[in-house]
């Protein structure tokens, strides 16, 4: 039985810009470990040689390579292959993000929302593997924070280590970047600051709480008292016009 013919155009073959050529060889260098974090990227010279393309061609392509993160391109010095982490990846969309949010009041909603699902899974993460040097961290990081009362801002910014300190917990590179990530995002609102008067002292009696939790390494307690502490900060933070 003859099979029908495909739609006209679905197989067209669309030519691709010769620049997109030559940064997919080079990502395929990298990949392969011809060029390892931290090489230095060949001239564009040997890369018009070795690809049989214009200057044009290459000098794009390293730009997309630049403004993606893969390369680190100086003035008056070889490029150099970076270093890929999930912390770099994820900190080179931080400015988007908070163009994002800054214009789309709602999107902070969501942000808010994001943030509670992936600390209680943190939390309960933390309180089945917390160790006696996480415990005394924590402990050391809500010290300094009474220590603090006075500076809104620095007792702010320990805040935002202590959540930081419970993620490391997990050791997983990505979740540790993504939970940073979304931290910078949530603490771009200058609001936080103003509303934040009144309640240091709720704040420390419940970061004392979690980590009597994580001590215990009760994990569904942790999860409870992580989302009552998120839930009621979570009305502190307002949107920055």
């Amino acid at each position: 039985m003859k099979k029908d013919a495909a739609p006209m155009g679905q197989d067209r073959i669309v030519r691709r810009k010769l620049s997109d050529e030559v940064f997919d060889r080079l990502r395929a260098m990298m990949a392969s470990g011809e060029l390892p974090p931290g090489a230095p990227m060949p001239s564009e010279r040997d890369l018009m040689e070795r690809f049989g393309v214009g200057r044009p061609a290459v000098r794009e392509a390293l730009q997309h390579m630049h403004t993606m993160g893969l390369i680190t391109i100086s003035h008056g010095e070889r490029s150099r292959v970076n270093e890929l982490s999930a912390d770099s990846v994820l900190s080179r969309v931080d400015d988007v993000a908070r163009m994002l949010l800054s214009s789309e009041p709602e999107q902070l909603e969501h942000l808010k929302v994001a943030r509670r699902m992936f600390e209680c899974g943190l939390v309960r993460v933390a309180a089945q593997t917390a160790t006696a040097k996480d415990v005394a961290d924590l402990r050391d990081l809500v010290s300094q924070q009474r220590d603090q009362l006075d500076d809104a801002a620095a007792f702010v910014t320990t805040d935002m280590a202590f959540h930081a300190r419970i993620a490391a917990i997990s050791d997983n590179p990505i979740l540790i970047a993504t939970s940073q990530s979304l931290l910078r995002w949530l603490f771009h609102y200058h609001g936080l600051l103003l509303h934040w008067s009144g309640n240091e002292d709720v704040t420390l009696r419940e970061h004392d709480h979690i980590i009597d939790l994580l001590e215990a390494h009760d994990d569904e307690a942790a999860v409870t008292a992580m989302q009552a502490h998120l839930d009621r900060s979570n009305t502190l933070y307002r949107h920055h016009h």
